[in-house]
Order: structure tokens, then sequence, then C-alpha cells
């Protein structure tokens, strides 16, 4: 009998998979189909404190508050609904972005029922007059005074668009947070050549994409006290697999639902359920951190070593 069971937040687990922030997690009947084909948590969408505050009536380029996926009302009543009656642990998605936005909107999410909070810190650094230092210092003092207003594990979902990214994980494990999240997505404007005109665009994550958190996640283990959930890139049990083996708490999908439908979840596990017994493991414990940077014979591996090899490789391959 194999052992899936983990531990994330604090929150006890089933298995590591579950649904990430997305349209999916938006309608009760779709999450109660991934949570009935095996998921193991469930991140409800971002609550955009552009909502709350109607943003569209004051610049015309904000969506409408009935463009929204849903009111801050019924966002609230969702957390509600699912986090008594779904089985498993409900996480609420906060975008902020002044301090009073971030902190009495995550009490509200708390009070509604939700079992832990994530934190979706999506900032484009766009002016040049605001220094590095800055954009990381207003992360801290939001992450801080979220995680002081309240009581529910808090994680964090973070971009790598940092000088040094080591840095900002280990500032932010500093200030007492239950999870770092890697890695959120930005997602880039395109340019519509009929209209001309700057038009929203969005592309579903690849398997290819999981090669970046799968890095960081690999030379963050054990080198934070925060859990690791690894986000991107999931479209099978393969992705699941080496996250868990770079030392990730939890695996987050979104994109494969999205193309699949929830119940995709079910195949996911099958794999990593196949891949564990062929490979003659019982416990999800056995594999995590087996090939984090600590865990193989070359740590090098995961820094400098690795572009030259890449490098290398190709060229003795192909020219």
């Amino acid at each position: 009998m194999l052992d899936l069971t983990t531990t994330y937040m604090g929150l006890a687990l089933k298995n590591p998979l579950i649904v990430s922030s997305s349209p999916i997690s938006a309608r009760e009947e779709k999450i109660k189909k991934a949570v009935d084909a095996g998921a193991a948590a469930v991140v409800l969408p971002s609550l955009f404190e552009e909502q709350l505050n109607n943003t569209g009536e004051i610049n015309p380029y904000f969506p409408m508050a009935d463009d929204y996926l849903m009111s801050p009302d019924a966002y609230l009543e969702l957390v509600r609904r699912t986090a008594s009656h779904s089985g498993v642990p409900i996480i609420g998605s906060l975008n902020g972005v002044t301090p009073d936005g971030w902190t009495s909107y995550a009490k509200q999410i708390e009070e509604a029922g939700a079992q832990a909070l994530e934190l979706n810190l999506y900032h484009v650094a766009a002016n040049p007059l605001v220094s590095a230092q800055e954009i990381e210092q207003r992360y801290i003092d939001t992450v801080l005074a979220v995680r002081n207003s309240v009581q529910i594990p808090v994680a964090v979902k973070l971009t790598p668009f940092f000088s040094s990214f080591g840095n900002m994980a280990r500032r932010l494990d500093e200030t007492g947070i239950n999870a770092l999240v890697l890695f959120n997505r930005f997602y880039q404007p395109d340019f519509n050549l009929v209209a001309m005109e700057v038009e929203p665009s969005l592309s579903l994550s690849a398997a290819g994409d999981i090669r970046l958190p799968l890095r960081w996640i690999a030379m963050l283990y054990k080198n934070v006290k925060a859990s690791l959930a690894a986000t991107s890139g999931v479209q099978s049990g393969v992705g699941v697999i080496k996250y868990l083996l770079a030392g990730a708490d939890a695996v987050m999908t979104a994109s494969a639902l999205l193309q699949h439908g929830p119940e995709y979840i079910g195949s996911i596990l099958r794999d990593l359920e196949r891949w564990m017994t062929s490979n003659q493991y019982e416990s999800v414990h056995e594999l995590q951190g087996l090939m984090s940077q600590r865990g193989v014979e070359n740590p090098e591996e995961f820094e400098r070593v690795n572009y030259i090899k890449v490098i290398e490789t190709y060229r003795k391959k192909h020219l």
C-alpha cells in the first residue's frame, strides 16, 4: 500500500497534488470533480484588490465590477461553502496593492473559513526610479503585515525576477511564512496588428516550464524552514515526480486541468503511483529531496556547470 501523504504549510494532505488558482477552482462543481478525482487541496482564484475598489469606474483600462470572475461577496461565499463541504483544505488567494487591502481581506478570507491563504505577489516593476531594494522591502512589509493579521498558514507565491532569488527566499522565510510557491507566471501583453491595440494574452504552461522552479526548489530544499510548493509545467505524473525529487512538499497544477478537465487529477496521480511501484518506493517521503542540490553527487550541476555542459553537449551532437 503506497503512502502518498505529505505535509504542506502545516496541513496534512492525502497526497501532494493541489489544484492551483485558476478558473477551475472558481466553480464548486469543478472543485468537487477535482476532489473526487483525488485532489488533496484546492487554491481558489485570486481576489484582486481592484475588485474591492471597483477600479474600472475610475480607470477604463481596468475591468468593471461585472467583468470579474466573481464579486468579493461571492468570493467569500465560495470560501464558506467549499471550506465546509469539500473535505479537503481550501486555500484562499489574494492579490493586493495597498497595505490595508492586503490585511483587511486576508482577515475576511480567514473568517470565511479558509484553512490557509496564498499571497499572489504580482507586481510589474515598471518604474525605473524605484530600486530593487525598495520593491523587495515592500514585499517583506506586505508579508509581515498579513502574517501578523491572520492565524491561518500563509504561503507566498513568488516570481523568479529577483537579482538574488535565494536571498529573497531566505528573507521571506525569516518573516515566519509557512510556504513558498514557485513560480508565479506573469501574463505578457500582445499586440493586435489589426486594431493596433495592446491586448491581453494567455498561454497555458507546458511541460518544459518545469525547469526553472525545479532548479530553485532543488536549491532551496533544507535551506528554508517554509514548505516548498511547485507550480508550472505539471502536465502529467512526470512533473509531480520530478518536483518531489527536487524537494517539493506539494505540487500544483492548473493548465492541465483547464485542457483536460478537473478529472485529469486522477490520471496524474495514477502516473505517480505506477512510477513509485515500479521503482519500489513506498512513500512520498522517500522521494522528497533525493535529487535536490544536497542529494545529488555533484551539487554544481544546479549552477554554472549545468550551463556550460548544456552548451557543450549541444555542440558535440549538432555541430
